[in-house]
């Protein structure tokens, strides 16, 4: 299964035994009444309030913690009613009832129409004491206490929510006071302080954790979404107002979160608004809605992203149309996600975070969709990543399997699938080596099967999301979460339609927490969130201009800072991992690749350093090298796991031998993972380079390793050419061989190494540059005699007295192109032709 539910209370497990002890067996036989016993509320400090019925028909309350995982009896009504709605205050000496006195059908039999329906009664229970009828209504009632933060010391005033179906909300303040023997009593004997909190709603949900009341009210054509928040200093005050497209006709209140009626209870319809309000701990704001179908085959949902100014509208086409199975959709809040689940159809998890591309969401059916555990729709939402099935009283902590996560990854072949589910490991599921290492392994067993991204790309730029957006506040709206700039796939089955909505209108001052980053992520909407994330675009054309500058001209203050911070980056992680490295890299220095390191910082810091001037620069500074080193360190980490996968090991290569199998695999994989970063203009770990050039010449013919090297994507190092000079004798190949790499050199690296070869051919090669490179240093206008017009190809020139004569005239002019060379001279020019043309006429030269 997808989903993973963990079943953190049931009624048979957790209440039953209880219930057993003390005589109440009969509240579990559901064989007569599927209802005996039935969860009625969950409040925020994990206590579960639940019913049933005792051996006499009267009726019982009673609590489970479930920290302490103890029950505890709260209060018994000496006849059978049925409750409706009831809440405990947090000190547990108040309880709050609602319950239906008599069905309309009783009254009529027993001509009670003079006694109201329903009552709702607030009654001290510590001990049990008075009872204090609230109302008499023939309306509903519901009711909840508010609960102070965790941890305060016990109050002596409870406040009580009423939501009334008559449309209205408010609160009652009740003071107590300890009497003799700890005893709890109500302290006003007249009417209890109240304050109207809402009016004229239709639809309303309570967020017990954050202490908040959603509610919407009709106005025009449109609703109005409204929350107030309550506070723990006793006050409370309406913080934010949204306009939604939503048609309702609904005559009577819908309610989410005041209480669970068993599913006996339950009347629903494909007429009542489902719609839920959904939050997340980075400041999303989503209201899910299921909208009626005029078509029996079809169902339509919609999300407001009301943190990004957009909402989104799912039509799906479903695969069985029998009526009789279909119920309402499901939605659930798995905090970077939103579900929405409809049994025996589809699971539909929707990035909350990043919901622009559909690409990031997963749309699953058939088997992937099914959860066992819930076969029916009585399910909600109460707390983030929680899941209340009221019809069997179980109460389930989801999560996202990593297991099925890791299987549909492997068996997907849409992109869309792999890319979401790609995301949704790296970004969601908390990260686990193995799990690491079994997605690298399937990225290297797929490059060539992504067609619409590439999965190297995808991985680190999430993987470094993953890891670096809550170093502080606002980071994760300037770092890169994907490589993508668009998406034009489509989902088979599914219709999908965007519309842009009005921002959500904030009214708060000094609130930290949610309100601070949801209004945080609609001030981005504001200014454009797409260019407040790092591009390297400046970084690549920088870096190529400086990369064509001579070297001796790198001597700038700038460039010194430069590749001082590509070398704190180098020490920042050298102090990651002290242990021995499986993979060859790390061990010499790339001067091209410390440069885009210290590039990289230096944009980086000054990107967030525009956007995060709250922040002190020595934090800055420390989120800039933390996300290079780590950059690298990822790219460390696929090499590794490559590594062991393919079991190569940590041998200095020799040239003599050709590479294997699993060498030529390893050698493919490199090729990706320097596209995949010359495609964001990343840096690679010095010693990659070498690593890559190493085992090309093992496994390449020498034709393809020339055209690779000729368009950039082997690159030529001191440190592998040197090896390959050295190492290899001259035979026939190996010489063709050298003298391909020779000829390739760029001028600094071919000064420091040719010499290494001591061979004619060579000789010969450095000879005629010396030649030209002495003649392009003079020009031909300051020649004291005229210089005829000379092929590069021949290199049979005979007699050498006018060419030496002519280049010591110009070496005793000070031009000297190898200055740190000085055997090349005119001598060692007169020497190598004299040899290579001995050579050619079969002569031997002493």
């Amino acid at each position: 299964m997808f989903l993973h539910l963990a079943a953190e209370f049931d009624l048979q497990r957790d209440v039953g035994p209880w219930l057993a002890e003390r005589g109440w067996a009969a509240a579990l036989d559901t064989s007569e009444n599927s209802s005996a016993v039935y969860v009625v509320n969950v409040e925020r400090n994990g206590k579960i309030i639940y019913t049933w019925k005792g051996n006499q028909r009267d009726t019982h309350i009673g609590l489970y913690d479930l920290q302490t995982k103890e029950n505890e009896h709260l209060y018994m009504f000496e006849r059978d009613l049925r409750i409706i709605s009831c809440s405990v205050n947090s000190e547990r000496t108040l309880l709050a009832v609602s319950f239906r006195q008599y069905t309309e059908e009783e009254r009529v039999s027993q001509l009670l129409q003079s006694v109201s329906k329903y009552l709702t009664l607030l009654i001290e229970i510590h001990p049990v004491n008075n009872v204090r009828v609230l109302k008499a209504v023939d309306s509903c009632v519901r009711v909840q206490f508010l609960h102070p933060v965790e941890g305060r010391n016990t109050s002596t005033e409870s406040r009580l929510l009423l939501v009334s179906e008559d449309k209205y909300i408010e609160q009652f303040d009740i003071c107590v006071v300890a009497e003799e023997e700890h005893k709890v009593v109500i302290q006003n004997s007249g009417q209890l302080p109240r304050a109207r909190v809402a009016d004229d709603l239709i639809w309303a949900q309570w967020d017990m954790t954050e202490q908040r009341l959603f509610y919407i009210v009709p106005k025009e054509s449109r609703c109005t979404l409204k929350c107030v928040q309550f506070y723990p200093d006793e006050n409370f005050n309406s913080i934010l107002e949204s306009h939604l497209d939503i048609s309702v006709n609904d005559t009577q209140v819908q309610l989410v979160n005041f209480g669970y009626d068993d599913c006996q209870d339950q009347d629903v319809t494909s007429k009542s608004l489902n719609l839920q309000v959904f939050t997340s701990k980075a400041g999303g704001l989503c209201v899910c809605c299921s909208l009626a179908s005029d078509i029996p085959d079809e169902i339509t949902y919609s999300i407001y992203f009301l943190h990004k100014g957009y909402s989104k509208t799912f039509t799906v086409s479903l695969e069985r149309t029998e009526s009789h199975q279909l119920k309402e959709v499901a939605f659930l809040n798995l905090d970077y996600y939103v579900a929405a689940y409809l049994p025996g159809q589809f699971l539909h998890l929707l990035n909350i975070q990043h919901p622009d591309l559909l690409c990031y969401s997963l749309f699953l059916t058939g088997e992937d969709a099914r959860i066992d555990t819930l076969q029916n729709c009585s399910i909600q939402s109460p707390l983030m990543s929680t899941i209340l099935d009221g019809c069997v009283g179980r109460m389930y902590a989801v999560s996202i399997s990593d297991s099925a996560l890791l299987q549909f990854l492997q068996k997907s072949k849409r992109d869309s699938e792999r890319l979401a589910a790609l995301h949704c490991a790296l970004l969601c599921v908390r990260s686990t080596a193995d799990l690491e290492m079994k997605i690298i392994w399937w990225i290297s067993e797929n490059l060539s099967t992504c067609h619409s991204f590439d999965p190297i790309q995808e991985f680190i730029i999430a993987s470094l999301y993953s890891r670096m957006r809550s170093e502080t506040h606002n980071l994760d709206k300037l770092l890169p979460y994907t490589s993508l700039l668009d998406w034009i796939g489509v989902i088979p089955g599914v219709v999908c339609t965007t519309d842009i909505i009005s921002l959500p209108v904030l009214e708060f001052q000094n609130s930290k927490g949610f309100w601070e980053k949801l209004n945080s992520n609609l001030e981005s909407v504001k200014y454009a969130e797409p260019h407040l994330h790092y591009h390297s675009n400046v970084l690549r054309r920088e870096w190529r201009t400086l990369s064509e500058e001579k070297e001796e001209r790198r001597t700038t203050t700038y460039l010194r800072n430069i590749f001082e911070n590509a070398k704190k980056v180098l020490s920042h992680l050298d102090t990651w991992d002290s242990e021995e490295r499986l993979v060859p890299l790390f061990q010499e220095e790339d001067q091209q690749q410390q440069l885009l390191m210290g590039l990289m910082v230096a944009q980086l810091k000054d990107h967030l350093m525009r956007h995060l001037q709250y922040v002190g620069k020595k934090k800055i500074d420390q989120i800039v090298l933390d996300y290079v080193a780590n950059l690298l360190n990822l790219v460390h980490r696929i090499m590794k796991e490559v590594w062991k996968r393919y079991r190569l090991h940590s041998y200095v290569f020799c040239f003599d031998e050709r590479g294997s199998a699993a060498e030529f695999a390893v050698f493919h994989i490199m090729s990706r993972i320097l596209e995949a970063t010359n495609g964001m203009c990343m840096p690679l770990p010095p010693g990659f380079h070498t690593l890559h050039l190493g085992l090309g010449v093992r496994c390449l013919p020498l034709h393809t390793l020339l055209h690779y090297i000729d368009n950039g994507v082997l690159h030529l190092t001191e440190t592998c050419v040197r090896k390959l000079l050295k190492d290899l004798d001259d035979t026939e190949k190996n010489e063709k061989l050298k003298f391909s790499i020779v000829t390739r050199l760029p001028e600094a690296l071919g000064q420091k190494v040719r010499q290494l070869w001591n061979h004619p051919i060579n000789a010969n090669f450095i000879a005629r540059k010396y030649v030209k490179l002495l003649l392009e240093r003079l020009g031909n206008r300051q020649c004291s005699r005229p210089i005829s017009e000379r092929l590069p190809v021949p290199v049979e020139f005979l007699p050498l007295n006018y060419l030496t004569n002519m280049l010591a005239e110009i070496e005793n002019q000070g031009v000297h192109p190898y200055e740190k060379q000085d055997h090349v001279n005119v001598r060692f020019v007169e020497e190598a032709a004299l040899k290579h043309t001995m050579m050619l006429l079969g002569l031997k030269y002493s």
